[in-house]
C-alpha cells in the first residue's frame, strides 16, 4: 500500500508569490554582505555606495513629462506585493506584514479616495505609511514582551535550509539584531533600492543622518556576522 506524501508547507516567500521568490532574499542578503565585506577590506567608515541598479532617469532632451497618477486599484495591484516584502523584513512576520500594508492602503483610500491626483508621489506615501505601521507593531511587541514571559523560539523549518543558504540566513538573523532605525535604513537602501534622499524623505531624517545611520548599521552588521563565523 502506497502512502501519499503530504504537501510541503508553504514558506513565507512562497506565499509572497513569484516563480523563484527565494532568489529575492538571496539577492538582498548578497548585496548587504558584499557591502559589509568591502568596508572591512577597505577599512573605511564612509557611507554605503548606491545599490546596483539604482539609476536616475531623464526624459527626452532632459525634459520630464509628468504622467497621470495611478488610481488606488492600479497601485494596489502593482505595488502591494513589494510593500508586503518590505514589511516582512521590518516585522519578521508575514500575516502582520500583510496587515500593515492593508492598513496603509485603507488609510490612503479613506483620505484620498480612488483618485490620487492630490499626491505628488503615492508610492512614497504608501512606503512611509508601511514603515510607520511597522514601527507601531514593534512598539506594541516591546510593550507586550515587557509584561509577558518570553515564549520558546521555534527552529526554522527544514525547507528553509534548502531554499536559503546558511550565509543568507545569517545575514537576515544579523539584520534583526540592529536597532529599528538602522534596520529601516538598510532595508530601504538594499531591498527597496532607494537613494539617500528618498530614504531621508521616507523616514523624516536628514541625508546626513541617513548616511551616518547606514554606516553604523553596516559596521554593526559586520561585527555580528564576524561573531557568527
Amino acid at each position: 500500500m502506497t502512502t501519499a506524501t503530504p504537501p510541503t508547507p508553504a514558506l513565507p516567500w512562497d506565499r509572497l508569490g513569484a516563480p523563484y521568490p527565494a532568489s529575492l532574499w538571496r539577492r538582498f542578503t548578497h548585496a548587504l554582505s558584499t557591502r559589509v565585506l568591502a568596508r572591512v577590506r577597505a577599512g573605511t567608515t564612509a557611507g554605503p555606495a548606491a545599490p546596483p541598479g539604482h539609476h536616475a532617469h531623464a526624459g527626452a532632451e532632459g525634459l520630464v513629462v509628468p504622467e497621470p497618477p495611478p488610481g488606488i486599484e492600479e497601485l494596489y495591484h502593482h505595488r502591494r506585493l513589494s510593500l508586503v516584502r518590505l514589511a516582512v523584513l521590518l516585522v519578521d512576520d508575514l500575516p502582520t506584514a500583510e496587515d500593515v500594508v492593508q492598513d496603509a492602503f485603507t488609510a490612503l483610500f479613506r483620505r484620498h479616495g480612488h483618485r490620487l491626483g492630490a499626491l505628488d508621489d503615492p508610492e512614497a506615501y504608501l512606503r512611509t505609511s508601511v514603515v510607520n505601521g511597522a514601527r507601531s507593531v514593534l512598539r506594541r511587541r516591546r510593550t507586550v514582551r515587557a509584561h509577558t514571559p518570553e515564549r520558546e523560539q521555534h527552529a526554522p523549518a527544514p525547507e528553509e535550509d534548502v531554499l536559503v543558504h546558511e550565509d543568507h540566513r545569517e545575514v537576515l538573523a544579523a539584520l534583526r539584531t540592529l536597532t529599528p532605525r538602522q534596520r529601516e535604513v538598510l532595508v530601504l537602501r538594499y531591498w527597496s533600492h532607494l537613494s539617500e534622499a528618498e530614504i531621508a524623505a521616507t523616514l523624516g531624517l536628514s541625508r546626513g543622518a541617513v548616511k551616518s545611520t547606514a554606516s553604523r548599521a553596516l559596521d554593526a552588521l559586520g561585527r555580528r556576522l564576524e561573531g557568527l563565523r
